[in-house]
This record gives structure tokens, sequence and C-alpha cells, in this order.
């Protein structure tokens, strides 16, 4: 996911990616725990869109205290 989709979204919609993401990762933890994960790359990903999800929070939060 592109940053600048991510600052198309509002908070709302922001943080309940966040939380879809983190449930990815969940689940993509268990795969690999249990053996079923081929492509270890996609936990990397998954953690960099979470990164990149709260970074833009982070941002509207601040634009929002000014």
């Amino acid at each position: 996911m592109k940053a600048k989709e991510l600052q198309a979204m509002n908070k709302n919609e922001l943080e309940t990616k966040v939380a879809d993401l983190k449930a990815e990762l969940f689940n993509l933890r268990f795969q690999l725990a249990t053996g079923q994960l081929q492509n270890t790359m996609v936990i990397q990903g998954v953690k960099r869109d979470i990164a990149r999800c709260m970074t833009v929070l982070r941002q509207l939060e601040q634009k929002d205290a000014q």
C-alpha cells in the first residue's frame, strides 16, 4: 500500500486498516509457526504497511493539534 493512498483516508478508515493488518499479521505468524507459510517476506510487508498507517495517523493527529 502506498503512502499517498493512506493519506487520502480519514482517521476512522486508517484505524480500521491498522486493525485488519494486525489481524492479518497474527494469521501469518500462526501459519509460520505451523509451517504453512511459503513466503516469509509477506510478514515484513505487512509490518511495513502497519508502520505506514501508524505514521499517517500520527501526522493527522499532529495536524489536528495545531
